[in-house]
């Protein structure tokens, strides 16, 4: 079996295994920030140059994933369990963590992703 065939074998089982819904991280208190400034913050930083998001007057960008509903998704990017510790790391650097993709590195502090964090987990 190819590597890659293992990997979604094994992400395929995790999956069925863990529930077919992914977790909520809001509901589970570990979302450290602060929503508001968040929200604040996806209008001032671009994220609607790319993103569509709910909330967020202009923010309906098209060349990256829309994000309504990102509390309920599994993944992050494609490649990380979407935990807000994982959350935070991608939008600190999202190139150390997939290189070569769209979502450029904004030079945010782990305080302004955190506060982006918690908006984004409001988006049910």
């Amino acid at each position: 079996m190819r590597p890659c065939r293992v990997r979604q074998t094994l992400y395929c089982f995790a999956f069925v295994v863990g529930g077919c819904t992914s977790p909520d991280p809001a509901a589970s208190g570990t979302v450290v920030g602060n929503a508001r400034a968040g929200q604040a913050l996806i209008a001032e930083s671009g994220c609607a140059t790319c993103h569509t998001v709910p909330g967020v007057a202009g923010a309906s960008g098209r060349i990256g994933p829309a994000l309504d509903g990102f509390a309920r998704r599994s993944y992050i990017a494609g490649v990380l369990l979407n935990t807000p510790p994982n959350l935070v790391a991608w939008l600190v650097s999202p190139q150390s963590i997939k290189p070569g993709n769209a979502m450029p590195d904004l030079g945010l502090s782990r305080k302004d992703a955190a506060d982006m964090a918690a908006y984004l987990y409001t988006l049910k």
